[in-house]
């Protein structure tokens, strides 16, 4: 087997390549190859020698590659995967600064932050899929890149490749259900539905007996994920709404909190989340140089991808295996979500095999959100559009479609400014 993983300079790849090593007995991968782009050619670099290392320790025969050449590296290739951040994490500091002169969130992946990372983003995964129809078209595409939901809709809804999209935030939320009831993550069948980022766990089966309101009534305060501080107050949401949150639900239900915790981030000398992680990757790619290091360092975990190699091989080894065991992944609705576009995607509970995932049938959104779930779907779809046209006013429309946008006047200086700072990666809104 080859995997190519596109944003081979990203600093999760080691998390990846440790996956790869954990699934040598039942996923053959003989060759990996890690692609990025000229800007990230240093890192890439540092990447690579690192995997060479890991593998060499591991003591298995797994070539390694990096490479600039994307084409030359999609020949034969069987899984890819697409890890990238367009614009780099200057892009995402923009992204998060800008809002908040609006009085808004600014967050990679939620609010208009997370509108711009999807319109710098699509038109770069349309162009990798090209790549990937005409080279090697029986290939499948796992979508690790955010907003993971909107791009493996845009991907599915433009392009005729196999792709299924990707985040932990839900493996890491069985396993935060699991330390709450003091049981192995593996006993607990958690029933996930919603969209990438605004997903909910509604049940927590363990031997056929739900749990989910025990679950709900045992405080944890570890968060989720390393990226958003964890609030007592959501525990006592989730209690009312019925079912254990997303993480990034934080920014709909406690929003001021939130806008109010980033201001005071963005002055001080911590930074915005993009700040962090320059400083964390800064760290991290000191440590990846170092020709002793043979193994993922512990700081990685600050990066805010636990668990990712985890879902990632997971997903990729029972395609391959045809498994037919559930993970939680990206796809397209097809009715399951009745009131949601039919080819949109959302996250839910899937079994995997070698034609890749079938939704489980027997989950509903519940009531209590799913207003919110349908606004951001809206919000999605024209996202989605404008990416894909180059629209300023579907931009706009985007915009207003979001439960986090309140005012029209600064929603459309918002959308000029952004798309003024974006210009070099969007050249279709200047056209």
């Amino acid at each position: 087997m080859k995997l190519v993983v596109i944003g081979g300079g990203s600093s999760y790849t080691p998390e990846l390549i440790e996956g790869v090593i954990d699934h040598h007995r039942t996923l053959p991968i003989m060759e990996v190859v890690l692609v990025d782009i000229e800007e990230g050619k240093r890192k890439l670099q540092i990447n690579t020698e690192f995997a060479k290392r890991m593998v060499k320790k591991a003591g298995h025969e797994i070539e390694v590659k990096g490479t600039l050449d994307r084409r030359g590296a999609l020949q034969g290739a069987d899984f890819i995967i697409t890890q990238i951040r367009v614009g780099g994490l200057d892009a995402r500091s923009r992204d998060e600064r800008i809002p908040l002169k609006y009085g808004m969130i600014g967050q990679e992946t939620t609010g208009i932050g997370g509108c711009f990372k999807a319109l710098r983003t699509i038109p770069v995964l349309l162009d990798i899929c090209k790549d990937i129809e005409e080279l090697c078209p029986q290939a499948w595409l796992i979508n690790f890149t955010n907003p993971s939901g909107i791009v493996t809709e845009a991907v599915l809804k433009h392009t005729n490749v196999k792709c299924i999209g990707l985040c932990n935030c839900s493996i890491n939320m069985q396993h935060d259900a699991a330390d709450r009831l003091g049981v192995d993550a593996g006993q607990l069948d958690c029933r996930f539905i919603g969209l990438n980022h605004l997903s909910v766990m509604n049940h927590a089966y363990q031997d056929g007996e739900d749990r989910i309101q025990e679950v709900l009534h045992v405080y944890n305060k570890e968060s989720v994920v390393k990226n958003i501080e964890k609030n007592e107050e959501m525990d006592r949401v989730a209690q009312e709404l019925g079912c254990m949150l997303s993480p990034y639900m934080q920014y709909f239900y406690m929003e001021k909190h939130m806008i109010a915790e980033e201001e005071v981030q963005a002055v001080g000398l911590e930074g915005t989340r993009a700040d962090q992680v320059k400083k964390v990757e800064k760290e991290l790619f000191e440590k990846y140089s170092d020709p002793k290091l043979k193994e993922k360092p512990e700081a990685l975990a600050r990066r805010g991808g636990a668990r990712y190699s985890e879902a990632a091989i997971n997903l990729i080894d029972s395609i391959y295996n045809n498994r037919k065991d559930v993970q939680i992944v990206d796809v397209v609705n097809h009715g399951l979500i009745p009131q949601m576009p039919y080819d949109s995607v959302i996250e839910t509970n899937c079994v995997i095999g070698k034609d890749g995932a079938e939704p489980l049938k027997d989950n509903d959104v519940p009531a209590s959100v799913l207003g919110l779930m349908l606004q951001v779907k809206s919000y999605e779809v024209l996202t989605i559009e404008a990416a894909v046209s180059g629209d300023r006013n579907k931009a706009f429309l985007a915009f207003l479609n979001h439960p986090l946008v309140h005012d029209a006047a600064d929603a459309r200086a918002a959308l000029e400014e952004m798309l003024e700072v974006n210009r070099e990666y969007l050249p279709e809104f200047f056209v």
